[in-house]
This record gives C-alpha cells, sequence and structure tokens, in this order.
C-alpha cells in the first residue's frame, strides 16, 4: 500500500498550471514544481506519472476556466454583442497588463512552444480555441437576433476573426501597452457591427 496522499491534488495542478503559464513547459523544472506546489518530485510524479501529464492536467484547468470566464462576461445581461465582446476583450489585454509578470496566454504560449513538437498540446490549445469560437459566434447569433449585430454578418467567420484578434492581442500584450491594444479592439469591432452597437 503505498502512503496516503498529504496534498489535494486539484491544488496542485492549479499552482503547477501557473509555474508552466509563467515559465513555459521547457523552462519549468521538477524542482519548480515541487516548490511551486510544496510537494515532493516523488509524490507529484506518483500522483501525476511524469511531468508531461501535470501539464496536461494544467492546460486542462486552463481550458475549463478559460471557457467558464469567457461564458460568463460574454452573457452579463445588459449590454449589446459589442459591448460585451469590447468588455471581454479590454478585460483580457487589462488582466494581461496588471500582472507581475506580462505572460500572455498559457494555451497561445503552448502553441508557440510546442505546437509542431507535442501532438497532444496542439489537440488541446485547438479544443480551447473552438471553445471560445463557439461562444463568440452564439454570441453574435444572439446579437443578430436581438438586433445588434447586422443580419449580414456571418458570425462564424466573424468568431474565427476575433479568435485570431485575441491571440494576437494576448502575445502583444507581452510588449505593448494600453492605448495600442485598446485600439486594436476598437478597429477589430468597428468592421462587422452596427456603429451604435
Amino acid at each position: 500500500m503505498g502512503r496516503p496522499k498529504n496534498f489535494e491534488p486539484d491544488v496542485a495542478v492549479a499552482q503547477a498550471m501557473e509555474t508552466f503559464w509563467s515559465q513555459g513547459y521547457a523552462g519549468t523544472s521538477p524542482a519548480d514544481l515541487a516548490e511551486a506546489t510544496g510537494v515532493g518530485k516523488g509524490s507529484l510524479y506518483h500522483t501525476f506519472g511524469s511531468k508531461r501529464e501535470l501539464f496536461g492536467k494544467a492546460l486542462d484547468l486552463y481550458g475549463q476556466a478559460g471557457s467558464e470566464l469567457t461564458e460568463e462576461c460574454l452573457n452579463e445581461p445588459g449590454s449589446t454583442a459589442k459591448g460585451r465582446i469590447r468588455a471581454y476583450l479590454r478585460f483580457m489585454v487589462d488582466t494581461d497588463l496588471s500582472g507581475p509578470v506580462r505572460r500572455g496566454c498559457l494555451a497561445a504560449n503552448t502553441a508557440l512552444e510546442l505546437g509542431n513538437s507535442d501532438p497532444e498540446a496542439a489537440v488541446a490549445v485547438r479544443a480551447m480555441t473552438n471553445e471560445t469560437i463557439r461562444l463568440l459566434t452564439e454570441r453574435l447569433r444572439r446579437g443578430q437576433r436581438d438586433g445588434d449585430v447586422a443580419p449580414e454578418v456571418d458570425a462564424d467567420a466573424q468568431a474565427h476573426f476575433l479568435m485570431n484578434t485575441i491571440v494576437g492581442l494576448r502575445v502583444m500584450a507581452r510588449t505593448h501597452e494600453g492605448p495600442v491594444l485598446h485600439g486594436i479592439i476598437e478597429s477589430a469591432l468597428a468592421g462587422f457591427l452596427p456603429r451604435h452597437a
């Protein structure tokens, strides 16, 4: 019989996620993970199997949290589709800018670091991206039903365009300041939603 766990695996995954997010996969050592979680390397690997398996769980947690945040932000009542999408994009940018370290988006960072060498990581990132696109598409279609998004707008195509904008904003937030990024947001919104929205 193995020793009982003296830590919460879910908490350890969240702490590991923060470390991978700040340092990248390759830049995070087993010692870094042990320090971040307060759990010995042996116990970590006994529970999670390997650094890569722990990273996979961290990506899953990031995706789940991101989906919940996106859905909550886009569906907050009392605003148009344009207003909610603007608030969502500005929230992400402002959050990136306000952190002690500008670390961008874990999904985008993972795509850049591992997208060509780790098929499972690529699938995980694609799933996160597709979920955000789905939520944006739903919000745009709701805007069309409500009359604040033009009926001729291709909601799916515009959601893909917005996802591309999001990834660019998250990368640029590592080196650019708020006014530039907020200007990009307004440019992205201007082309496909009614001016009054």
